[in-house]
């Protein structure tokens, strides 16, 4: 099992470059939303930090709603992923790619996303394509309650392992399947290829 960092000064030395560099990236981020037009919180006002509403207007306005699940799970398949690859890397490469800079990795590709979601192309995706018919791309809290929770959920996987953070994942993908009818599989499914008899099922009667 991966292990981010033993003992303190172990800890400090490995993280000092990476963690420097994913607070660059976050940086980054988040000129490139605000000079997007992002808002930095709901229009609404409302200052709680968590939403459960998919289908109305504060999802992804708020730090945290249902689809913050899916971010965890970028997190846990990001560590999956970065595992496979040090193992695929030669042996001289692996003991430079230790997991702190998996999580650089990780965050690069979090923050790259958000930027990504919330450009026009992919807005009027989601409108047209998913079940997402309102929305109308995230606040910059919301994009920092994403990556945040990509981190947990890389920080997760890194404790646990590869089999139970692949448990973890279709625990979490059942879960949200049941609660809001839909998941990140189903996201990429709709992005990439819609199927317009998931997209009927997800949408409630009222928004048809």
């Amino acid at each position: 099992m991966a292990q981010l960092a033993p003992r303190s000064q172990d800890f400090d030395d490995a993280w000092r470059v990476p963690l420097a560099m994913s607070l660059v990236f976050v940086g980054v981020a988040i000129v490139g939303l605000r000079m997007m037009g992002r808002v930095w919180w709901c229009a609404c006002g409302n200052p709680s930090p968590w939403v459960t509403d998919v289908w109305s207007m504060h999802c992804s306005q708020h730090f945290l709603d249902a689809y913050t699940f899916s971010h965890v799970s970028h997190g846990l398949l990001f560590f999956i992923a970065f595992r496979w690859l040090h193992g695929a890397l030669p042996e001289h490469w692996q003991r430079a790619f230790t997991p702190t800079w998996w999580f650089l990795g990780a965050i690069a590709l979090e923050t790259g996303w958000e930027v990504l979601e919330n450009t026009p192309f992919v807005i009027e995706r989601y409108r047209a394509q998913t079940a997402s018919l309102n929305y109308d791309g995230d606040s910059i809290g919301n994009s920092l309650g994403d990556i945040l929770s990509c981190a947990f959920g890389f920080f997760i996987a890194s404790k646990i392992g590869v089999r139970r953070t692949l448990i973890l994942f279709v625990a979490l993908e059942v879960v949200t399947l049941l609660w809001i009818r839909d998941n990140l599989t189903l996201n990429v499914v709709m992005l990439v290829h819609p199927i317009e008899s998931i997209k009927a099922w997800q949408t409630p009667p009222n928004l048809h």
